[in-house]
């Protein structure tokens, strides 16, 4: 510290060559004129102003090196008592913008004279990073020592986001008391916002409405309400602000349009878009991203689309948007696609931006793509971001790659609960035991969630399941719904769901749904379909999923016309159908073979809204038609699709071998490779079924034995039930026999079924033939004769 001082009084003499170069390294404020820098440096007062115009001018750039040769200025120049307060709140203001705040609590408490813009300076300083409690001790000391608080001492306070909800009630009363309350909107807004970050709706309400009012206050409430998902009280509000003439902002739009979220607020916010047009925030960035987040949640990626390309203005945050939004859409590829174009037009991507492009990655699990993203994160030096890296632990995870998975997790730096859950959740996936993990993140001070539960419960072996359980009872999470569910289903999957419905049963809590729906659910799977019924009438108010539920194992127990009824009652019940709802009653309509009643669900499905008729859905109409004899419908179904999976084509070249056109299936069956799908096992199934009732014996045997060896799946009964079919039913019974004799497991009754069948038939058909022949050689004799 002392040779700083001697450096800063050589700086402050004039002939000193470091005094011309010290200046040039500072841009002064535009009033400090030259004629205002004295030329005597003799005499404290002009030595003081001197040094408040250095302390000033380095607020506008503060570097730590720049603010220690002053500070020691000030300490050689006179003693503390000697130099006046305002030149040590200068020095405490550049330490907390350098977030020293250890060095200005030292500024701070050797100061032998203090006033309030001391402690406003210093408390400021330790709200903004988040230490409340020094803050509010300083505040505390402040008025003891008989200091009053102005509206920069409750608004530094009321900033921090720790601070305790009843400290803000004890800082309003203050506020009240010393009238600042009803006369100074800058402290009202602070408290408005302390109010929000709670959700204290009332409280907040009944502050706006007592508090002096200005732009700023009614830009925070509406973007307050706006956050919490009032669109239509946040849109109140605005027409009541635009009524008042103070004017608009671009945060007043940016607030109500962050109200708008789901596609009945789309009218709104096409409105509020002509507004700011109107009033001239159409090039503000600010505003445009706000209109293309808007449009993302209201109406989907089309009109966001079209706003992004039009848009006058872009930033990162514009290109992170679109990401984001095309990442969670159905088109994930063109999340990477627009990453890449990004990166073209010269917009440099940020931890935002490789979060979204890698869970784009993670959604097609196509690892080049991936591998391809993380070396542009290493070339960026982020991978040791905790965002990035929790990312590009799923993605590797998704991919089964598990040591590159865990090679990024030990590349995070800070680690924190999300990145622990996603290499749970990687491990477990792949039906590895993840309680060892979740021990090492306890043993590193971690504390578990619910998600953390959630996944180590999916892989979990008996005796690990009674562990986490406890640990679950023990942390207090055996309330949580979500963690529940998650024990329930592990229970049922180790063949003990007794032990869990007992568990919840024992519970003085009312019977919570989506344990209880997945109870049912387990129920469902295990073919006890009474009991879910029995389940479903324990709860008050079930839900979709429980409806669902319902509807579904009626319809696998047989019980059609419950169906029906359970449909009607969940409509009553103003219970809004899903596409899982339609897909239950779709396969009713499909096993009755019921044609007119599979087009009357597809027409209530396109009128209650289209966009149930997604992928899933598509799949399940086009089975229906086809089973129920209607294949041009299902191939309508089929060319209006835009998103088709592997199950898509099975259910076309099933529909189409049922109904007669068995070479254009198999044709159908050759050209999904060359699009980029690989046959799975139904696929096999579907293709044998249409070579079964074309006659394609030989194209079905050439399909079978390639299965294996071309495709690597390895048949199974159903492929061998076909295949023994298909040669039984066109006689060729010695190769159906080969075939059974050479199976790697023993035939079960079906294939047993169908070759005796195909036995019964030939042996029929070669005894009429033989009758035939000895006809025709009695009536040749009785002509000779």
């Amino acid at each position: 510290m002392r040779k700083a001082a001697s450096r800063s009084v050589q700086i402050l003499n004039p002939n000193h060559p470091s005094f011309s170069k010290f200046f040039s390294s500072i841009s002064f404020p535009n009033h400090v004129d030259n004629a205002v820098l004295p030329q005597s440096l003799h005499g404290q007062l002009m030595q003081q102003q001197r040094l408040l115009l250095l302390l000033q001018a380095c607020k506008r750039a503060p570097a730590f090196e720049e603010i220690k040769p002053l500070h020691a200025l000030t300490i050689t120049l006179a003693v503390y008592s000697a130099q006046p307060i305002y030149l040590y709140n200068n020095l405490i203001s550049l330490y907390v913008l350098q977030d020293e705040l250890s060095t200005a609590r030292k500024v701070f408490g050797e100061m032998t004279q203090r006033n309030v813009v001391s402690y406003n300076t210093i408390i400021g300083g330790y709200s903004r990073n988040e230490s409340v409690e020094e803050a509010w001790n300083l505040f505390c000391d402040m008025r003891r020592y008989g200091f009053e608080p102005t509206s920069h001492t409750f608004v530094g306070l009321l900033s921090s986001a720790s601070l305790k909800l009843s400290r803000g009630f004890q800082l309003q009363a203050l506020m009240v008391k010393s009238g600042l309350f009803h006369s100074d909107p800058y402290a009202g807004t602070a408290l408005l916002s302390l109010f929000g970050r709670n959700g204290c709706i009332d409280e907040l309400v009944c502050a706006f409405e007592e508090i002096p009012q200005n732009l700023v206050t009614w830009n925070t409430v509406i973007s307050l309400f706006g956050n919490y998902g009032f669109a239509e009280d946040a849109m109140f509000l605005f027409r009541e602000l635009m009524r008042t003439g103070a004017g608009l902002s671009e945060c007043s739009f940016v607030g109500v349009l962050s109200g708008f979220a789901s596609e009945q607020d789309l009218e709104l916010g096409e409105q509020i878009h002509d507004l700011l047009i109107k009033y001239g925030f159409d090039c503000e960035v600010l505003v445009i991203n706000s209109l293309i987040n808007m449009y993302v949640k209201c109406s989907g990626i089309c009109l966001a689309e079209k706003m992004f390309e039009t848009g006058c203005v872009r930033d990162v945050v514009s290109w992170n948007t679109m990401i984001g939004a095309l990442a969670k859409s159905e088109r994930p590829s063109q999340a990477l696609e627009l990453f890449l174009k990004m990166s073209v037009v010269g917009v440099v991507p940020n931890e935002t931006t490789f979060v979204s492009v890698i869970n784009s990655c993670t959604s097609f699990q196509i690892l080049g793509f991936g591998e391809f993203i993380h070396a542009k994160v290493i070339r960026n030096k982020i991978e040791s971001n905790v965002f990035v890296g929790s990312a590009l632990v799923g993605f590797y995870a998704k991919c089964d790659k598990l040591e590159s998975a865990h090679r990024c997790f030990d590349e995070i730096d800070e680690k924190n609960v999300v990145c622990w859950n996603a290499l749970i959740l990687g491990y477990s996936n792949k039906c590895f035991s993840a309680i060892s993990l979740l021990k090492r993140m306890l043993q590193f001070g971690y504390r578990p969630n619910e998600f953390s539960f959630s996944a180590a419960l999916k892989s979990s072996l008996v005796f690990e399941l009674q562990q986490l359980h406890c640990l679950i009872m023990r942390m207090g999470y055996q309330q949580n719904e979500f963690v529940s569910s998650a024990l329930i289903t592990s229970y049922g999957k180790n063949g003990i769901i007794s032990d869990a419905f007992i568990f919840d049963a024992a519970s003085n809590e009312p019977l919570l749904v989506v344990p209880c729906n997945t109870i049912a659910g387990v129920y469902n799977k295990t073919g006890q379909y009474h009991k879910t019924q029995d389940l479903f009438s324990l709860l008050e108010e079930p839900d979709i999923v429980s409806w669902n539920i319902l509807i579904a194992a009626c319809s696998r127990n047989g019980d059609y016309k419950e169906v029906f009824e359970l449909f009607k009652h969940m409509q009553m019940a103003q219970i809004y159908p899903d596409n899982y709802t339609f897909v239950s009653l779709l396969s009713v309509c499909t096993k009755l073979c019921n044609l007119s009643l599979g087009s009357s669900v597809h027409g209530f499905i396109i009128k209650t809204d289209f966009k149930l008729c997604d992928t899933f859905a598509c799949n399940v109409l086009m089975d229906m038609y086809g089973k129920c004899g209607c294949i041009e419908s299902s191939l309508k179904i089929f060319e209006k699709m835009i998103d088709r999976n592997i199950i898509t084509w099975t259910a076309l070249i099933s529909a189409l071998g049922i109904n007669g056109y068995a070479n254009e299936a198999l044709k159908l069956f050759r050209e999904i490779e060359s699009l980029g799908f690989k046959p799975d096992g139904i696929s096999f199934i579907a293709v044998f079924s249409a070579c079964r009732h074309g006659g394609l014996v030989k194209e079905g045997m050439d399909l079978f034995w390639k299965m294996k060896k071309s495709y690597g799946i390895e048949p199974n009964i159903d492929h061998y039930h076909c295949v023994v079919d298909l040669l039984a039913r066109y006689g060729q019974l010695q190769e159906a026999e080969q075939v059974i004799s050479n199976m790697p497991f023993p035939p079960n009754a079906l294939i047993w079924r169908s070759f005796l069948e195909g036995c019964k038939r030939w042996k029929t058909a070669e005894n009429q033939e033989s009758e035939s022949v000895n006809l025709k050689s009695e009536q040749r004799g009785h002509i000779v004769l």
